[in-house]
């Protein structure tokens, strides 16, 4: 076959009258193999291989991840050796019904890692007749058994699963089929292509690029050009920026990515859209569909000014990533974009810089300051992230226009609370690593919730939303002040975060419930490093399991990070180990996979049937013991935290940051007379020489074009 097409490119070198798919076919499955190969990664792959390789995988970026660690002869012979004579492996259940880590596609990852040493065995050769027969052997008995997947959670009937067998069976048979196709008997080439004919291209987002791509190795198989170019025409469609679809999915144009509706969906089917345009486009490069430089420059937005931010110090963001809870997840969602980083630099010389500064600062150097620094609002996913050179946080919310969360296929049993202001503070990156099964899921940091003995309610494919459209952000790029307006479930509560750069000020105000429950606000709770350390008579003591403390202006050093409480009813603080099973988070582990961690933990008391409650503190990122002792709550003035406006005045920044949840009037310092006619979000920036204040404002409603305010008697409009 090699050969054939060999010769049919050198006759179209010298006839310049024979259309070009004749010979792009063939280059693309050259290109095709060497990326499968994993060809040109070898840093990327050392960095991976540092990892433990997880053997119980569903995460379909993971699959592909763990399909990168490089064939080893010894894993290849230990299969050979445990195959039955009819191609089978008997530790596989091929009947399950069980979908969340579905079994039998154990039974095609060993088929893709024999036929990829079988691949390098050629390239060097040496033909193997004993791995070449255990393969087509393992074909032969996918192809008699007609193996597809039976989901028993239905509760009319055992029905197909349709991601399953439309998308993530042919998938994973691509790959295969291609690296096997010239060693195939014409009996398997026929069902292979008949395997593939379960995709057809359709339904929307992240699917549609899938089922497309399944299409596309189709027509590979069929050497059909014209079906290439109608898969890879539908595949780049998909490339553009802004909402797409009935359910606005797709690339957002704060460079968030959507999926399932107005769900930010970044480390789930986001990342899997840039993996796959990133192995298309480089499929594609060097042929005539090569994709044109409006569609990378697209494509690099995405990665550059979206998954960059949410990316720190080789690891994902916990608020990014989706239900998918898994062991090691922050880590391989963040080198999966990097391995799509890599592939689009290798074919977009206009942003390879772009490319090679976010991998270098990000996932190869220790002494690069991570890059995209600053406060960022992403606007139509509800989540607001801050980078400094040394520190990270993120806030994600939700609204009457955003879904927070989703759960299903066993993943995410217990993230009802996730997007209800949970905020993550890094220095080091890895403070959340593996924490996911021994976390007390009410209490995740930033999030007011109630605390309960009952187990927490499931959600579904459908999600949740707070009942409330006033969450939003404003900012000047430096520092910034994000607002949720809390309604669910009864409990209602004013959240706002302002960012500088040196600390998170945290502040929450009418929080209202009739429940007997008590209701918490937690400051956090990440892996213990160091001792938790409390501040008592200036000098430093060890906190123990479990402590009620006073919480009027206490203060916390844990490992590279200070806690102050500046104001609140009463607080409890200590640190503990915890064993909980992986099983009881995301339904694919067995029930025996435990986890072991210490975890240091820090919260507010509100107390039952709260009424006006409220709290401010503040986070301390990448300092010291020392400085977070020496730290002057002066600096911090806060004019007003109530049900109507929160205010606070930063001297040293000369700046006022105002929620306003009403019409307000006020006076502010310097003498400065303020009013606004509308609910909003303010920051006043004071100038020199008593020049007229700088003012930034944003509705976070998002249904105004303007905002009506006025400073010292004179009346602005300001138009958003």
């Amino acid at each position: 076959m090699a050969l054939f097409f060999a010769i049919v490119l050198l006759f179209a070198q010298n006839n310049s009258n024979m259309p070009t798919g004749a010979f792009d076919v063939e280059n693309l499955k050259q290109n095709y193999i060497s990326l499968i190969l994993s060809k040109g990664e070898d840093e990327l792959i050392q960095r991976l291989i540092e990892l433990p390789r997880e053997m119980l995988v569903s995460d379909q970026m993971v699959v592909e991840l763990m399909q990168r660690y490089p064939a080893d002869p010894k894993d290849v012979n230990t299969i050979l050796q445990n195959q039955l004579a009819d191609g089978s492996w008997p530790d596989i259940d091929y009947n399950t019904t069980e979908t969340s880590g579905w079994q039998p596609k154990r039974h095609l990852e060993r088929l893709l890692l024999m036929c990829k040493q079988y691949r390098f065995e050629k390239s060097s050769f040496y033909q193997s007749e004993q791995l070449e027969s255990a393969i087509s052997r393992a074909l032969d008995f996918w192809f008699d058994k007609k193996i597809v997947c039976i989901d028993g959670s239905k509760r009319v009937g055992h029905q197909r699963d349709w991601w399953y067998n439309d998308i993530g069976i042919p998938k994973a048979l691509a790959p295969i089929f291609i690296l096997f196709e010239d060693r195939m008997s014409p009996t398997q080439k026929a069902e292979a292509i008949q395997a593939m004919a379960a995709s057809k291209i359709g339904t929307t987002g992240q699917n549609k690029v899938w089922l497309s791509g399944n299409v596309l190795v189709r027509g590979l198989l069929e050497n059909n050009y014209d079906l290439i170019k109608q898969a890879r025409d539908t595949i780049i469609s998909m490339v553009v920026m802004g909402p797409t679809g009935p359910r606005d999915e797709g690339i957002q144009y704060d460079y968030s990515y959507h999926q399932h509706g107005k769900q930010q969906q970044f480390g789930n089917y986001g990342a899997a859209f840039i993996a796959d345009m990133s192995f298309w486009a480089k499929t594609f490069a060097g042929t005539s569909l090569a994709m044109e430089q409006n569609q990378l420059n697209i494509l690099s937005d995405l990665i550059n000014k979206g998954f960059q931010r949410i990316i720190w110090k080789g690891n994902m963001d916990v608020n990014c990533l989706g239900r998918q809870f898994f062991k090691q997840s922050q880590q391989h969602k963040a080198l999966s974009v990097a391995f799509s980083a890599n592939a689009l630099a290798n074919v977009d010389s206009k942003n390879r810089n772009q490319y090679e500064e976010f991998l270098k600062s990000s996932f190869k150097s220790t002494d690069e300051v991570p890059g995209m620094q600053g406060v960022y609002h992403f606007r139509n996913s509800d989540q607001t992230v801050c980078r400094r050179p040394l520190w990270m946080t993120s806030v994600r919310m939700s609204s009457t226009r955003t879904i927070g969360g989703e759960a299903g296929n066993s993943d995410n049993k217990k993230g009802y609370y996730i997007s209800d202001g949970s905020t993550y503070t890094y220095a080091d990156g890895d403070e959340y690593n593996n924490i996911f099964p021994v976390w007390d899921w009410r209490k995740l940091p930033g999030i007011t919730a109630f605390e309960s003995e009952v187990p927490l309610k499931k959600l579904t494919f459908g999600g949740y939303r707070s009942q409330s459209d006033f969450v939003g952000n404003v900012n000047d790029g430096e520092t910034g002040m994000t607002v949720m307006q809390l309604v669910r479930d009864g409990l209602t509560a004013q959240k706002s975060w302002i960012f500088t750069e040196d600390y998170v000020l945290c502040l929450g105000t009418g929080i209202t419930t009739d429940s007997a429950c008590v209701v918490t606000t937690s400051i956090e709770q990440c892996l213990k490093k160091n001792d938790l350390l409390r501040l008592n008579k200036n000098k430093w003591t060890p906190v123990g399991n479990t402590e009620l403390i006073d919480a009027n202006e206490v203060r916390f050093f844990h490992h590279k990070t200070g806690y102050i409480i500046f104001q609140a009813e009463k607080a409890f603080a200590g640190s503990e180990s915890r064993t909980a099973s992986w099983h009881d988070i995301m339904g694919m582990y067995p029930e025996d996979m435990k986890e072991t961690k210490e975890v240091v933990f820090l919260w507010v008391d509100h107390g039952v049937k709260s009424q006006n409650s409220h709290y401010q503190y503040v986070i301390l990122p990448a300092t010291t013991a020392v400085q977070t002792a020496r730290f002057d709550t002066k600096s911090i003035q806060v004019l007003s935290n109530t049900k109507e406006a929160q205010v606070i005045y930063l001297p040293k920044e000369k700046k006022v940051f105002i929620a306003a949840y009403s019409v307000l009037s006020m006076q502010l310092p310097h003498d400065l007379n303020f009013s606004c006619e509308q609910p909003g979000l303010f920051i006043i920036q004071y100038q020199p020489n008593g020049n007229k204040p700088k003012i930034i404002c944003s509705d976070p409603t998002q249904k105004l074009s303007f905002l009506d305010i006025e400073i010292d008697g004179e009346k602005e409009r300001i138009n958003l």
